[in-house]
């Protein structure tokens, strides 16, 4: 009681900073439901008058904060949002609110209503029944269907229902006479109804991430639509009829199975087409992974490096899960084909500006071979964070590096390229490109990440084809002020063009950038505005705005050139506009992270090391805390976008880290070293810096090597630049311990004994070892062998950065499952047969024959000594 007046005293001093007129945002303070309902007693009568509200639905007190929330008759807009914390892998945590009290319908003044990231399952009916409703937004929820009665929702004009499990719309939302703008994308939808041509008010509408493999011929009625988006669907036709609506100006069919488009529509510049088969004669599923019945597979194992191709081709699966497909005929002669996989070497794959690295490099030989028909190339790669502004694709090195078409496997996370030569190969991660061909007559080409930006080309501007290449990076607002430590300095996105000519246009080109936020027509101050050209060789940036004509409308900044670079609009009364960029620019390409190694309390001989971002560094050392000793994380480093560190330690660690792009809150090194029980190195603390001497230190940099590096890790990187970008002292604890000469008391897989004496054990140790020969289609053997979708989904993503991991788990949850279980071993060589593995199969089968083997031998060791005993008793009785 005391604490609750207490809260009430400082809530009615503080009163002010939360009642700021008819407004109450209370999401943005820590124990915002709190002060909310304390509100409540405390200035009832002035809570009771409020018209917007903002609540934060990951605290606890949200629920009863729900049941005070119909007493607010004068309700506009509110706001009851989840996702306000994160878990450990940098994750938006759902809101705790499932449903709404049907007290809600007393909100009859309600015209905006925000219910993101929480965790609906349906819909409540009291949402329908908010007759004023302008605005509702339900992304990041669970919702499997809308009620019928979403129709009665006529004043609607903007509708969010992004990332939920909708599998269907009701015929109802035809009657949302009023909507002008509906989000639909990333959820489950097969089949769009009909009724949705009746929508003649929508100007946009985003149906991408769905299922939909056919579209109802009444979108052909929608005739406001300017923008349809429908890229990354399942599409198998196109309705030519889209051709006809007067005001479309974008149509987004990246990433579907169009195999063909009818010539109205593919004519258009605003059409979209990256990313399908057209003009193949099958579908991708069945092009990437159907293989024919006549062509013959074969599984390397890890100490096979070569193989042989005849005319009857073949598919072959590397132990990394890479897979070569070669069709028949693709040799004429039979051929030796050589596989390697390499790190990569800085000095030889040169990554462009923000390109991240998903894989190693793999080698083909011999180079330079010639093949009669196209050999596909499938590459597993790491899963990249999810940005709608970034893309992957496969690059090959032919003299230099040049990008191929790729196609993309989001079910297996692989990228599928068709070559006709080998060479070097590689999965990258690169900002989204779009592109076209300019014409003679001209063309516009659009940005898929900020529709906003767009350049014209007019008629005459080329006197023959020209192809032209437009990357966007957008710049947060909080970002630019975080680097620039300047409240007041905005800037537009970064506009990178370039073209296959060296020459200017012949005529000037057009290009409308929008406004930085913020900004607007309106309340533009014209001396503050900068214009910046940069040059991407040297990275520099000089101020053009003298040079250009700027045009302003009440979002755009429209201006004239005749050749082609990077271009930035800035907003800010800074002098030297050009270097502060300059240093944005860089600052932009760098990420501040920090390095820790942890030894495991149980088990010294497991070592924890990990790279993550400087702002994850409190939340992972206290997860760890209670397995792991850890002394304080290393010194902040940063490091550049596709870079790769060296890491000295005596003899040598060598870490890995071409794409430091956060995934999940983590950052993933891979460490080697020669020093094979000294496991437990761990960096030491400071008191131990002061009590004890250090044995070694572990020292991150790029560039040059130091002169007093041994010879195995002097050999690694050597480079102009000799900058150290961190020393971290190090300790090496004993190699004996007490624990080394016990049995463990943790062990990663338990023992294990599968199967029973007569038919033959598998150990733990065969399933580690039967593990190893497994790849991606770890999915479709725990499938066979009887584990539920839940369970797969569930170590995919436990696991989802780790291959190994996922297999490993899959393989040991079904044998705790069938430890006591009889016939559980043939029931593990069936589902390896039925998964096509059948080298696993014929594997397990030797190590069964070869226990019951030994079991037998075993059996008639006993028999020989108790016959041995009967004849011995009957020579003493005689």
């Amino acid at each position: 009681m005391a604490e609750l007046l207490s809260w009430e005293a400082d809530t009615s001093a503080a009163a002010e900073v939360y009642l700021a007129d008819n407004r109450l945002n209370l999401d943005v303070y820590p124990n915002g439901t709190r002060h909310f309902l304390v509100l409540c007693n405390a200035r009832r009568e002035e809570l009771l008058q409020i018209e917007f509200l903002r609540l934060n639905c990951n605290e606890e007190e949200i629920s009863s904060s729900l049941s005070i929330i119909p007493e607010l008759r004068q309700l506009k807009s509110l706001v009851l949002k989840g996702g306000h914390l994160w878990d450990e892998y940098g994750m938006c945590l759902p809101g705790l609110v499932t449903t709404l009290p049907v007290e809600f319908t007393h909100l009859q003044h309600l015209t905006h209503l925000d219910l993101s990231f929480n965790s609906f399952t349906s819909l409540p009916e009291c949402v329908t029944d908010l007759k004023e409703l302008t605005v509702l937004l339900l992304s990041h929820n669970k919702l499997a269907a809308l009620p019928d009665s979403i129709g009665k929702l006529v004043k609607l004009t903007f509708l969010s229902l992004m990332k939920n499990q909708l599998r269907v719309l009701p015929a109802s939302v035809g009657e949302l006479v009023a909507l002008q703008r509906a989000d639909l994308s990333e959820n489950e939808l097969e089949l769009l109804p009909d009724e949705i041509g009746n929508l003649c008010s929508c100007t946009w509408i985003d149906l991408s991430g769905n299922r939909l493999k056919t579209l109802p011929s009444s979108l052909a009625n929608m005739t406001s639509l300017g923008e349809l988006h429908l890229h990354s669907n399942q599409l198998v036709t196109v309705l030519a009829s889209l051709a006809d609506l007067p005001n479309l100006s974008r149509l987004a069919l990246q990433n579907n199975s169009l195999r063909s488009v009818p010539p109205e529509i593919q004519n258009f510049p605003f059409v979209h087409l990256e990313g399908n088969p057209i003009g193949e004669t099958d579908s991708p599923e069945e092009q990437e992974h159907a293989e024919p019945k006549e062509v013959v597979s074969r599984y390397l194992t890890s100490n096979s490096d070569s193989f042989t191709v005849t005319a009857e081709g073949c598919n072959v699966v590397l132990p990394c899960g890479i897979e070569i497909h070669f069709p028949p005929e693709a040799v004429s002669l039979a051929a030796v084909i050589s596989c390697n996989i390499i790190p990569p070497d800085p000095q030889q794959v040169k990554l462009g500006h923000h390109d991240f690295l998903l894989s190693p490099v793999l080698e083909l030989l011999p180079h330079g071979i010639q093949f009669e028909k196209e050999v596909m190339i499938w590459m597993p790669y790491i899963i990249p964070r999810a940005d709608h502004r970034r893309e992957v694709v496969m690059r090959t090195f032919n003299g230099s590096w040049t990008n191929l078409e790729t196609k993309i496997s989001k079910s297996r996370y692989g990228a599928c390229c068709r070559v006709l030569h080998f060479s070097w190969f590689i999965v990258i991660s690169r900002l989204r490109e779009n592109r076209c061909t300019v014409p003679m007559e001209g063309t516009l080409l659009f940005s898929s990440v900020d529709p906003n930006i767009k350049v014209t080309f007019p008629s005459g501007a080329v006197n023959h084809t020209r192809s032209v290449k437009m990357q966007v990076l957008p710049v947060a607002v909080e970002e630019l002020h975080e680097l620039t430590d300047d409240q007041d300095s905005l800037a537009s996105p970064l506009l990178c063009l370039s073209q296959n000519s060296a020459d200017n246009f012949l005529k000037p080109v057009k290009i409308q950038l929008p406004l930085p936020s913020g900004i607007t027509g309106l309340n533009l101050d014209r001396s503050k505005v900068h214009l910046l050209h940069g040059d991407p060789e040297v990275e520099d940036w000089m101020d053009i705005t003298n040079q250009v004509v700027l045009e302003f409308t009440h979002l755009y900044a429209i201006f004239e050139v005749n050749h082609f670079s990077w271009y930035w609009l800035w907003y800010t009364t800074k002098t030297y506009v050009g270097g502060i960029a300059q240093k944005v620019y860089e600052r932009l390409r760098r990420w501040q992270v920090n390095f820790l190694a942890r030894q495991r309390k149980r088990d010294p001989e497991q070592i924890f090391l990990q790279c993550i971002p400087k702002h994850k560094v409190e939340s992972v050392c206290k997860n760890l805390q209670k397995r792991y000793w850890g002394p304080e994380p290393s010194d902040i480093v940063e490091m550049f976008e596709g870079e790769e560190f060296f890491a000295g330690f005596e003899k040598g660690i060598e870490i890995v880290s071409d794409r430091p792009d956060c995934i999940d809150g983590r950052i993933s090194f891979t460490f080697y070293s020669h020093l094979k029980n000294s496991k437990e190195v761990y960096i030491s603390t400071l008191d131990d810096r002061k009590t004890q001497a250090v044995k070694g230190q572990v020292s991150f940099y790029r560039g040059s090597l130091p002169s007093n590096i041994p010879e195995e890790a002097a050999r690694k990187r050597k480079g102009p630049d000799s900058m150290w970008l961190a020393t971290l002292p190090i300790k090496l604890p004993k190699q004996k311990t007490r624990l080394h000469n016990e049995s463990r008391k943790e062990s990663s897989y338990p023992p294990l004994n599968l199967g029973d004496e007569e038919t033959g054990y598998l150990t733990e140790v065969n399933l580690l070892s039967i593990a190893r020969r497994i790849g991606p289609e770890w999915q479709n053997i725990g499938i066979n062998l009887g584990l539920t979708y839940s369970q797969l989904e569930r170590i995919a993503h436990n696991h989802r950065d780790d291959l190994g991991k996922q297999i490993l788990e899959m393989l040991f949850t079904w044998a705790r499952c069938n430890a006591n279980v009889s016939g559980c071993i043939s029931h593990l060589i069936e589902a390896m047969k039925e998964s096509d593995r059948e080298d696993i199969a014929e594997e397990i089968h030797s190590i069964i024959e070869l226990g019951k083997k030994k079991y037998r031998e075993s059996i008639y060791r006993v028999g020989l000594s108790q016959e041995s005993s009967n004849e011995d008793s009957a020579i003493a009785m005689v």
